[in-house]
Protein backbone atom coordinates (compact mmCIF):
# COMPACT_ATOMS: atom_id res chain seq x y z
CA UNK A 1 0.00 0.00 0.00
CA UNK A 2 1.40 3.38 -1.04
CA UNK A 3 0.62 5.84 1.75
CA UNK A 4 2.04 8.73 -0.27
CA UNK A 5 -1.15 8.42 -2.33
CA UNK A 6 -4.64 9.19 -1.12
CA UNK A 7 -6.86 6.40 0.11
CA UNK A 8 -9.12 7.08 -2.89
CA UNK A 9 -6.23 6.50 -5.30
CA UNK A 10 -5.27 3.27 -3.55
CA UNK A 11 -8.87 2.06 -3.67
CA UNK A 12 -9.09 2.78 -7.39
CA UNK A 13 -5.82 1.01 -8.15
CA UNK A 14 -6.86 -1.99 -6.05
CA UNK A 15 -9.98 -2.51 -8.16
CA UNK A 16 -11.92 -4.26 -5.40
CA UNK A 17 -12.91 -3.50 -1.81
CA UNK A 18 -10.19 -3.15 0.81
CA UNK A 19 -9.83 -6.26 2.96
CA UNK A 20 -10.27 -5.19 6.59
CA UNK A 21 -9.20 -7.74 9.21
CA UNK A 22 -11.40 -7.47 12.31
CA UNK A 23 -9.08 -7.43 15.37
CA UNK A 24 -6.41 -9.01 13.17
CA UNK A 25 -6.62 -12.65 12.11
CA UNK A 26 -7.28 -14.88 15.08
CA UNK A 27 -8.65 -18.25 16.05
CA UNK A 28 -7.74 -21.55 17.72
CA UNK A 29 -4.93 -20.67 20.15
CA UNK A 30 -4.26 -17.14 18.85
CA UNK A 31 -6.45 -14.51 20.57
CA UNK A 32 -7.70 -11.42 18.79
CA UNK A 33 -6.08 -8.00 19.22
CA UNK A 34 -2.62 -9.52 19.75
CA UNK A 35 0.68 -8.91 18.01
CA UNK A 36 0.40 -12.41 16.51
CA UNK A 37 -3.10 -11.70 15.18
CA UNK A 38 -1.87 -8.50 13.52
CA UNK A 39 1.22 -10.18 12.02
CA UNK A 40 -0.94 -12.92 10.52
CA UNK A 41 -3.33 -10.32 9.08
CA UNK A 42 -0.45 -8.57 7.34
CA UNK A 43 1.06 -11.84 6.12
CA UNK A 44 -2.30 -12.92 4.70
CA UNK A 45 -2.80 -9.69 2.77
CA UNK A 46 -5.01 -7.41 4.85
CA UNK A 47 -5.06 -3.86 3.51
CA UNK A 48 -6.73 -2.62 6.70
CA UNK A 49 -6.28 -3.88 10.25
CA UNK A 50 -8.94 -3.00 12.82
CA UNK A 51 -7.84 -2.56 16.42
CA UNK A 52 -9.65 -1.78 19.67
CA UNK A 53 -8.28 0.57 22.30
CA UNK A 54 -8.64 0.48 26.07
CA UNK A 55 -6.99 2.67 28.72
CA UNK A 56 -5.74 1.71 32.17
CA UNK A 57 -6.64 3.82 35.18
CA UNK A 58 -3.12 5.27 35.24
CA UNK A 59 -3.27 6.38 31.62
CA UNK A 60 -1.57 3.63 29.56
CA UNK A 61 -3.22 2.70 26.26
CA UNK A 62 -3.64 -0.96 25.37
CA UNK A 63 -5.11 -2.77 22.38
CA UNK A 64 -8.07 -4.64 23.82
CA UNK A 65 -11.84 -4.58 23.38
CA UNK A 66 -13.28 -2.84 26.47
CA UNK A 67 -15.75 -4.87 28.53
CA UNK A 68 -14.47 -8.17 27.12
CA UNK A 69 -12.16 -8.78 30.08
CA UNK A 70 -14.36 -11.61 31.45
CA UNK A 71 -14.09 -13.40 28.09
CA UNK A 72 -10.50 -12.88 27.00
CA UNK A 73 -8.78 -12.39 30.36
CA UNK A 74 -11.13 -14.32 32.68
CA UNK A 75 -11.10 -11.21 34.82
CA UNK A 76 -13.98 -9.58 36.64
CA UNK A 77 -11.93 -6.39 36.74
CA UNK A 78 -11.89 -4.12 33.70
CA UNK A 79 -8.71 -2.61 32.27
CA UNK A 80 -10.04 0.87 32.97
CA UNK A 81 -9.92 -0.05 36.67
CA UNK A 82 -6.45 -1.64 36.52
CA UNK A 83 -3.00 -0.11 36.55
CA UNK A 84 -0.75 -0.70 33.54
CA UNK A 85 1.40 -2.97 35.72
CA UNK A 86 -1.63 -5.12 36.50
CA UNK A 87 -2.54 -5.42 32.81
CA UNK A 88 1.00 -6.39 31.86
CA UNK A 89 0.90 -9.36 34.23
CA UNK A 90 -2.16 -10.87 32.56
CA UNK A 91 -2.32 -13.59 29.90
CA UNK A 92 -5.04 -13.92 27.27
CA UNK A 93 -7.23 -17.00 26.84
CA UNK A 94 -7.85 -18.85 23.58
CA UNK A 95 -11.17 -19.71 21.97
CA UNK A 96 -11.53 -22.80 24.18
CA UNK A 97 -11.04 -20.75 27.32
CA UNK A 98 -7.52 -22.08 27.90
CA UNK A 99 -4.78 -19.71 29.03
CA UNK A 100 -2.07 -18.84 26.48
CA UNK A 101 1.29 -17.10 26.60
CA UNK A 102 -0.10 -14.11 24.67
CA UNK A 103 -0.24 -10.73 26.40
CA UNK A 104 -2.33 -7.59 25.95
CA UNK A 105 -0.18 -5.34 23.71
CA UNK A 106 0.31 -1.64 24.25
CA UNK A 107 -1.14 0.67 21.63
CA UNK A 108 2.34 2.10 20.99
CA UNK A 109 3.66 -1.39 20.16
CA UNK A 110 0.85 -2.14 17.73
CA UNK A 111 1.12 1.19 15.93
CA UNK A 112 4.88 0.75 15.59
CA UNK A 113 4.42 -2.74 14.14
CA UNK A 114 1.74 -1.66 11.64
CA UNK A 115 3.58 1.48 10.53
CA UNK A 116 4.03 1.40 6.78
CA UNK A 117 2.19 -1.92 6.41
CA UNK A 118 -1.58 -1.31 6.26
CA UNK A 119 -4.31 1.16 7.03
CA UNK A 120 -5.19 1.08 10.73
CA UNK A 121 -8.83 1.37 11.72
CA UNK A 122 -8.90 2.57 15.34
CA UNK A 123 -12.08 1.45 17.05
CA UNK A 124 -13.24 2.85 20.39
CA UNK A 125 -11.59 6.13 19.35
CA UNK A 126 -14.53 8.09 20.73
CA UNK A 127 -13.85 7.32 24.40
CA UNK A 128 -10.66 9.45 24.40
CA UNK A 129 -10.26 11.35 21.14
CA UNK A 130 -7.59 13.68 22.52
CA UNK A 131 -5.44 11.02 24.17
CA UNK A 132 -5.58 8.46 21.37
CA UNK A 133 -4.87 11.19 18.80
CA UNK A 134 -1.71 12.06 20.71
CA UNK A 135 -0.62 8.41 20.61
CA UNK A 136 -1.23 8.26 16.85
CA UNK A 137 0.82 11.41 16.24
CA UNK A 138 3.61 10.16 18.49
CA UNK A 139 3.78 6.94 16.44
CA UNK A 140 3.84 8.88 13.17
CA UNK A 141 1.01 6.94 11.54
CA UNK A 142 -1.35 9.83 10.81
CA UNK A 143 -1.53 8.99 7.09
CA UNK A 144 -2.45 5.37 7.80
CA UNK A 145 -5.08 5.78 10.46
CA UNK A 146 -8.83 5.72 9.87
CA UNK A 147 -10.76 6.82 12.94
CA UNK A 148 -14.47 6.56 13.59
CA UNK A 149 -17.02 7.69 16.13
CA UNK A 150 -20.74 7.76 16.55
CA UNK A 151 -22.47 10.92 15.32
CA UNK A 152 -23.21 12.53 18.68
CA UNK A 153 -22.21 16.17 18.90
CA UNK A 154 -19.60 15.66 21.62
CA UNK A 155 -17.66 13.11 19.57
CA UNK A 156 -17.83 15.15 16.38
CA UNK A 157 -16.66 18.30 18.18
CA UNK A 158 -13.69 16.43 19.64
CA UNK A 159 -12.71 15.04 16.23
CA UNK A 160 -12.89 18.55 14.76
CA UNK A 161 -10.72 19.87 17.62
CA UNK A 162 -8.10 17.13 18.08
CA UNK A 163 -8.05 15.10 14.85
CA UNK A 164 -9.27 17.27 11.94
CA UNK A 165 -6.51 15.91 9.67
CA UNK A 166 -7.09 12.20 10.35
CA UNK A 167 -9.13 10.17 7.89
CA UNK A 168 -12.52 10.08 9.57
CA UNK A 169 -15.53 7.82 9.03
CA UNK A 170 -18.64 8.52 11.09
CA UNK A 171 -20.76 5.47 11.91
CA UNK A 172 -24.17 6.00 10.32
CA UNK A 173 -27.11 3.74 11.05
CA UNK A 174 -29.94 3.42 8.52
CA UNK A 175 -29.75 7.07 7.42
CA UNK A 176 -26.89 9.54 6.91
CA UNK A 177 -27.62 12.94 8.43
CA UNK A 178 -24.04 13.97 9.14
CA UNK A 179 -21.84 13.82 6.01
CA UNK A 180 -22.87 17.18 4.59
CA UNK A 181 -22.38 18.86 7.97
CA UNK A 182 -18.90 17.39 8.36
CA UNK A 183 -17.87 18.44 4.86
CA UNK A 184 -18.94 21.98 5.73
CA UNK A 185 -16.90 21.89 8.97
CA UNK A 186 -13.66 20.96 7.23
CA UNK A 187 -13.23 17.60 8.96
CA UNK A 188 -11.24 15.14 6.84
CA UNK A 189 -14.19 12.83 6.23
CA UNK A 190 -13.21 10.09 3.76
CA UNK A 191 -16.50 8.21 3.86
CA UNK A 192 -18.95 6.52 6.20
CA UNK A 193 -19.23 3.23 8.01
CA UNK A 194 -22.74 2.10 7.19
CA UNK A 195 -24.85 0.00 9.55
CA UNK A 196 -28.14 -1.31 8.23
CA UNK A 197 -30.60 -3.96 9.34
CA UNK A 198 -32.71 -3.94 6.19
CA UNK A 199 -31.87 -3.73 2.48
CA UNK A 200 -34.40 -0.93 2.00
CA UNK A 201 -32.57 1.53 4.27
CA UNK A 202 -31.00 4.67 2.85
CA UNK A 203 -27.35 3.94 3.60
CA UNK A 204 -27.30 0.84 1.41
CA UNK A 205 -29.40 2.24 -1.42
CA UNK A 206 -27.84 2.54 -4.88
CA UNK A 207 -28.71 6.24 -4.83
CA UNK A 208 -26.82 6.90 -1.60
CA UNK A 209 -23.77 4.90 -2.58
CA UNK A 210 -23.60 6.60 -5.99
CA UNK A 211 -23.93 10.03 -4.40
CA UNK A 212 -21.11 9.28 -1.96
CA UNK A 213 -18.84 7.99 -4.71
CA UNK A 214 -19.56 11.07 -6.84
CA UNK A 215 -18.24 13.13 -3.92
CA UNK A 216 -15.11 11.00 -3.73
CA UNK A 217 -16.23 9.40 -0.46
CA UNK A 218 -15.86 5.74 0.46
CA UNK A 219 -18.21 3.21 2.05
CA UNK A 220 -17.22 0.80 4.81
CA UNK A 221 -19.44 -2.29 5.29
CA UNK A 222 -19.21 -5.05 7.87
CA UNK A 223 -19.56 -8.76 7.14
CA UNK A 224 -18.58 -9.59 10.73
CA UNK A 225 -21.02 -11.09 13.22
CA UNK A 226 -19.93 -9.99 16.68
CA UNK A 227 -23.40 -10.44 18.16
CA UNK A 228 -26.32 -12.14 16.42
CA UNK A 229 -28.73 -9.63 17.95
CA UNK A 230 -26.86 -6.77 16.20
CA UNK A 231 -27.91 -6.94 12.55
CA UNK A 232 -25.54 -4.45 10.90
CA UNK A 233 -25.49 -5.75 7.31
CA UNK A 234 -29.03 -7.05 6.72
CA UNK A 235 -27.77 -10.63 6.98
CA UNK A 236 -25.04 -10.31 4.32
CA UNK A 237 -22.40 -11.72 6.62
CA UNK A 238 -19.33 -13.91 6.93
CA UNK A 239 -21.59 -16.62 8.34
CA UNK A 240 -23.88 -16.87 5.34
CA UNK A 241 -20.96 -16.48 2.93
CA UNK A 242 -19.22 -19.53 4.40
CA UNK A 243 -22.13 -21.74 5.46
CA UNK A 244 -24.39 -21.12 2.47
CA UNK A 245 -23.09 -19.05 -0.46
CA UNK A 246 -20.58 -16.19 -0.73
CA UNK A 247 -22.92 -14.59 -3.26
CA UNK A 248 -25.43 -13.99 -0.47
CA UNK A 249 -22.89 -12.24 1.74
CA UNK A 250 -19.60 -10.95 0.36
CA UNK A 251 -20.86 -10.99 -3.23
CA UNK A 252 -23.91 -8.95 -2.36
CA UNK A 253 -21.75 -6.32 -0.64
CA UNK A 254 -19.27 -6.29 -3.51
CA UNK A 255 -22.07 -5.82 -6.05
CA UNK A 256 -23.18 -2.79 -4.05
CA UNK A 257 -19.71 -1.37 -4.75
CA UNK A 258 -18.74 -0.86 -1.12
CA UNK A 259 -15.09 0.11 -0.63
CA UNK A 260 -14.22 -1.84 2.53
CA UNK A 261 -15.45 -5.20 3.79
CA UNK A 262 -14.58 -5.94 7.39
CA UNK A 263 -14.29 -9.67 8.01
CA UNK A 264 -13.26 -12.31 10.52
CA UNK A 265 -12.42 -14.68 7.63
CA UNK A 266 -9.73 -12.88 5.67
CA UNK A 267 -8.38 -15.63 3.41
CA UNK A 268 -11.73 -17.01 2.18
CA UNK A 269 -12.93 -13.48 1.47
CA UNK A 270 -9.68 -12.63 -0.32
CA UNK A 271 -9.94 -15.76 -2.47
CA UNK A 272 -13.55 -14.94 -3.35
CA UNK A 273 -12.85 -11.34 -4.29
CA UNK A 274 -9.85 -12.34 -6.40
CA UNK A 275 -11.98 -14.85 -8.28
Amino acid sequence: MDFSKSIYENRKELGRPFLAAHRGVNGANIPCNTMAAFKIAIDQGAEVVEIDVAKSKDGEYFVFHPRMEPVFLKSRKYIKNMTAAEVEKLFLYNQDGVITHYKVPKLSEVLAFLKGKAYINVDKFWFDVKGISEQIRKAGVEKQVIVKTFVDEKSLNEVAKYAPDFMFMPMVYEKDEVTEKLLARGVNIVGTEILFSDESQEVISDEYLSKMHEKGLLIWANAIVYNETANIAAGHTDDISLSDSPEKGWGWLMNKKVDFIQTDWLLPLKAYLER
